[in-house]
C-alpha cells in the first residue's frame, strides 16, 4: 500500500508527520490521510513533493511515484557514513585457527549476498584470554565484507569501579557514529533502539559488541532486520542468546605451542634460542592465558639484558600475590603484580591511584593532579608506566588503560592507600577537571553570573587557559571524561563538584548541540541541589533545565523547569536570577509564537538588569527588546533598541552579544531594504559566532544572510550560505533545517510574491 510506503520512509528518516508536511508542502492533514490509506491515490504531483521531501533519486524515485518503491528507504543521516569503530588490532597476532576457521564459515559468499537473519556470534572465555584481540583481528581481516562498514563499544560489562556502560549510551554513541544529530535523539531506550534498527535495515554492517555483562545488556543492540553480522565477547557464556540463536565460539587458554609461539613472536629470538628451558618454564606458569603471556613479554622485551632464566625464577619462587595457576583470576593478578612490584615507588603510586579515574583516558596534567606531583614528575611518572605497558599513551599527553589493569590497580590502591589518602586523591582530581572547566567556562562567556567554588586543594594542578581558542579545545578533549568525572563524583561523596562541573560545561555544550548530555547533567544538578539545600543551584539549575527544554521543543517541561526556578529566585530576592528566568521564558514563549508575551519578558528583564546596574545584562536585554519589536514588524523601535545594545556590548567587551546583536542589526537593514548594510552587519556576526564555536548560531547567520543575497539578486551565493547552514542544522539535529531547505527549493521553484522571514537566534 502507497500509505505504508509513505510512513516507511517517514520513519526511516525519523520525521513527525508534521515534518514531513514541512518538507514537501502538502498539508500534515493530508499526510495523515495518505498514510491512513483515506480517499483516492495520491495525484502525481503530490508522489513528487513527498519523493523529493524523502530526497529519492533514479529508479528508486521512479518506483515510489508509481507506488512501488522498495520497503528499504534510505536514511538521511546515516546513508553517506560508512563507520570503522574497531580498534587496532594486535601486531602479531598468532593462533585461533579454529575460532578464525568457525567465524570465516559465517561470512556470505559475496558482499551482495543477504543472510536470512541477523547473525550473531559469541565470543567467551576467561578474563585475559584474547576475546577481544580475535574479535578486532577478524574484523579488520574481513572489512570487505561489510560495505557499510563496522561498530565497536566496550560495553565495559566486568568493570570493578561499576561503571558498566548502559545499553542506551551504547546507542547513543552508535547513533552519533551513523551521523544522527544529538537533538533528533529520542528521549528512551526503547525509542532510541528503535531508531537505531530503523537506521541498519538494509544494511551490511559489522557490529562488536565487547565485554558484555549479560544477555539483557546485549539484546537492544541487536538490529532487527537482516543483513548484519553481531560479535560479542564476554566472560559469561551467554547461554540465553545462545539459546536464542547465536553461535558459540568458546575461546580456551593456548596450549602449549600456541603460547610458546605467541612469547617468541614478542622476544629476540637470539635470546628464546639461548634459554629453551626458561622459555619452557614461563609457558608454564602463565598457564596458557594470553594477556599473562603478553605482559611478560613486555617485561623481557623492555630488559633486553634481563635473563629469562631470571624471570622463570621469579615465577617459580611465588613471589608475586599468592600465585596459584589453578586459579586463572589469581594467575592474571600475579602476572600484573610482576610489573607492578618493578615499578619505582612513585610510579607503583601513581599506577594505584590511576585505579581511582573515572574516565576512559587521562591527561597529564589531571594525573599530576591524582597524585599531587608537579607536571613533569607526572610525565616521568607516566612513561615509566607507558615502558611496562601498564598504560599506553593513545594521544600526545592522554593515557588509556586495559580494564583489567584498570581494576587491578583499584585493587591494589585500596589494599595500600588509606581512606583518607585516596579521599585526598579524589579531591584533587575533582578539583583539576572543576577548577579548570570554571575557568574555560568564563572564557567562553566572560560576563556569565559566578559560582562560588571551594578552596583548591593543595598540589592540585590547575590548567591554565589563555583564550577562548584554548577554552574550546580543552573542553573538546575533556567532554566525555568531564561527563564520566560528573557521576564519579555524585556517587563518591564530592556532590558539590558534580552539579558545579554540571553549570561549567552547560555553555559549551548548548553551543555543540549536545542539548540531551545537557538535559541528563542539569537533572543530576536538580537531585543534588535540592538534596543539599542549596537553593541558589537548584534555581539555576531549573533555569538551565529549561532553556534545554525549550532547545528540544519540551516546552511543557520547559515551562515547569522556568517557573520553578523563577520562584526560587523570587523567594532568594535574586533578581539577576529572575532575569535570566525572564529571558528564558521570553524564548519559551517565541518557539510557541507568542510574540506579545517574550516583548513582556524582555522588558521585564531589562527593568531587572537596570535595577541591579548589570551593563551586560541590560545590553542583552536591549537586543532581545529590539529583536522581539522586528518580529512584530516594528523596525524603527528594533532599529533604536539594538544600536543601543550594540554601543553597551562594544563598550564592555562581550562577544557573544555583539555577535547576537550585529546579526539583528542585520535582520532589521534586511526588513528596512537596506541590504548592502544588512550583509555587512551578518559578515561581522558570522566571523565572532565562528571565533566563539557556536554552531547553531553561525546557521542562524547564515540562513539571514542568504535571505539577503536573494534579495540582491545573488542567488549563487544564496545557495551556497543556505547550504552551509542547512549542513550545521543537520549535523545539530535541528528542526530549523526544515526552514532553510524550504529557501533552497524556492531558489529552484520561485514563487510569486516571496518576502523572507528569518527565525530567531537561540543566544540572545
Amino acid at each position: 500500500m502507497f500509505g505504508q510506503l509513505i510512513a516507511r520512509y517517514r520513519q526511516r528518516l525519523a520525521l513527525t508527520q508534521e515534518e514531513l508536511a514541512d518538507r514537501s508542502g502538502l498539508s500534515v492533514r493530508t499526510i495523515r490521510a495518505l498514510e491512513a490509506c483515506k480517499g483516492q491515490a495520491p495525484r502525481p504531483a503530490t508522489a513528487r513533493s513527498l519523493a523529493n521531501a524523502f530526497g529519492l533519486t533514479g529508479e528508486e524515485r521512479a518506483g515510489f511515484i508509481a507506488g512501488t518503491g522498495s520497503s528499504d528507504p534510505p536514511d538521511e543521516d546515516a546513508g553517506s557514513v560508512r563507520p570503522a569503530q574497531v580498534p587496532a588490532q594486535v601486531r602479531g597476532f598468532i593462533g585461533r585457527c579454529g575460532a578464525l576457521a568457525a567465524l570465516d564459515g559465517l561470512l556470505p559468499g559475496t558482499a551482495r549476498d543477504r543472510p536470512e537473519d541477523t547473525t550473531v556470534v559469541t565470543i567467551t572465555g576467561t578474563a585475559g584470554v584474547g576475546k577481544t584481540a580475535l574479535a578486532a583481528f577478524w574484523a579488520h581481516r574481513v572489512a570487505e565484507h561489510f560495505p557499510d562498514g563496522q561498530l565497536y563499544v566496550d560495553l565495559r560489562g566486568f568493570d570493578r569501579s561499576g561503571s558498566v556502560l548502559e545499553p542506551a549510551v551504547a546507542i547513543r554513541g552508535f547513533l552519533d557514529a551513523l551521523a544522527v544529530a544529538p537533538a533528533r535523539m529520542p528521549a528512551g531506550l526503547d525509542a532510541q533502539a528503535a531508531l537505531y534498527r530503523s537506521l541498519l535495515a538494509g544494511r551490511r554492517l559489522l557490529i562488536v559488541l565487547d565485554n558484555a555483562r549479560d544477555a539483557e545488556q546485549v539484546r537492544p543492540l541487536l538490529p532487527g532486520a537482516p543483513g548484519c553480522l553481531v560479535l560479542v565477547t564476554s566472560r559469561c557464556k551467554l547461554v540465553s542468546l545462545v539459546a536464542e540463536g547465536a553461535r558459540p565460539v568458546p575461546l580456551d587458554l593456548f596450549g602449549t605451542d600456541e603460547a610458546r609461539c605467541l612469547l617468541t613472536s614478542r622476544i629476540d629470538s637470539r635470546r628464546v634460542t639461548a634459554e629453551p628451558e626458561a622459555v619452557d618454564d614461563i609457558v608454564g606458569w602463565c598457564a596458557g592465558l594470553p594477556l599473562a603471556l603478553a605482559v611478560v613479554a613486555a617485561r623481557a622485551a623492555t630488559h633486553p639484558d634481563l635473563a629469562l632464566e631470571v624471570l622463570a625464577e621469579e615465577l617459580r619462587e611465588g613471589r608475586l600475590d599468592a600465585f596459584d595457576v589453578g586459579d586463572l583470576s589469581t594467575d592474571v593478578r600475579a602476572v600484573f603484580s610482576w610489573s607492578y612490584h618493578a615499578l619505582s615507588p612513585p610510579a607503583a603510586r601513581l599506577f594505584r591511584l590511576l585505579g581511582l579515574h573515572a574516565g576512559a583516558d587521562i591527561a597529564t596534567a589531571a594525573a599530576a593532579s591524582l597524585a599531587g606531583v608537579s607536571r613533569s614528575e607526572a610525565r616521568c611518572l607516566l612513561a615509566e608506566l607507558d615502558r611496562a605497558h601498564l598504560v599506553m599513551e593513545h594521544a600526545y599527553g592522554r593515557y588509556a588503560m586495559h580494564d583489567l589493569l584498570h581494576s587491578y590497580a583499584a585493587e591494589r590502591c585500596v589494599a595500600v592507600d588509606s581512606g583518607d589518602e585516596r579521599g585526598a586523591a579524589l579531591r584533587r582530581c575533582f578539583d583539576h577537571y572543576l577548577h579548570t572547566a570554571y575557568q574555560a567556562a568564563l572564557l567562553l562567556q566572560p560576563h556569565r553570573q559566578p559560582i562560588t567554588l571551594e578552596q583548591l586543594a593543595v598540589g592540585t594542578l590547575v590548567e591554565q587557559l589563555a583564550d577562548r581558542a584554548e577554552a574550546l579545545a580543552w573542553f573538546t578533549a575533556e567532554r566525555a571524561v568531564v561527563q564520566s568525572v560528573i557521576r564519579h563524583a555524585a556517587i563518591s561523596g564530592f556532590e558539590i563538584h558534580a552539579w558545579q562541573l554540571t553549570w561549567t560545561l552547560m555553555n559549551f555544550l548548548d553551543r555543540q548541540g549536545r542539548w540531551h548530555e545537557s538535559a541528563a547533567n542539569e537533572q543530576l544538578a536538580i537531585e543534588i541541589t535540592g538534596r543539599l539545600g542549596d537553593w541558589t543551584g537548584l534555581a539555576e539549575s531549573y533555569r538551565a533545565l529549561g532553556v534545554i527544554c525549550t532547545r528540544l521543543d519540551r516546552t511543557v517541561e520547559a515551562a515547569d523547569h522556568l517557573r520553578n526556578a523563577l520562584a526560587l529566585y523570587r523567594r532568594l530576592g535574586n533578581l539577576l536570577g529572575q532575569a535570566q528566568v525572564h529571558t528564558g521564558l521570553s524564548y519559551l514563549a517565541e518557539r510557541c509564537g507568542q510574540l506579545r508575551t517574550a516583548l513582556r519578558h524582555d522588558q521585564r528583564c531589562l527593568g531587572l538588569y537596570q535595577a541591579v546596574g548589570s551593563k551586560e545584562g541590560q545590553a542583552r536585554a536591549l537586543n532581545a527588546v529590539g529583536w522581539t519589536h522586528a518580529q512584530l514588524g516594528d523596525y524603527t523601535s528594533a532599529l533604536e533598541y539594538c544600536r543601543r545594545a550594540l554601543d553597551l556590548q562594544q563598550e564592555i567587551g562581550a562577544p557573544p552579544g555583539v555577535a547576537a546583536t550585529w546579526d539583528s542589526l542585520g535582520y532589521i537593514y534586511h526588513h528596512l531594504g537596506d541590504h548592502q548594510q544588512a550583509a555587512s552587519c551578518f559578515a561581522e556576526s558570522l566571523l565572532l559566532y565562528r571565533e566563539l564555536g557556536d554552531r547553531y548560531n553561525e546557521a542562524d547567520v547564515l540562513t539571514h544572510l542568504g535571505d539577503t543575497h536573494q534579495a540582491l539578486h545573488e542567488l549563487t551565493a544564496a545557495r551556497q550560505v543556505w547550504q552551509r547552514a542547512l549542513e550545521i542544522l543537520e549535523q545539530l539535529g535541528h528542526h530549523d533545517d526544515n526552514e532553510v531547505r524550504t529557501r533552497l527549493l524556492r531558489l529552484e521553484h520561485p514563487p510569486d510574491h516571496d518576502r523572507d522571514a528569518a527565525p530567531r537566534p537561540v543566544s540572545r
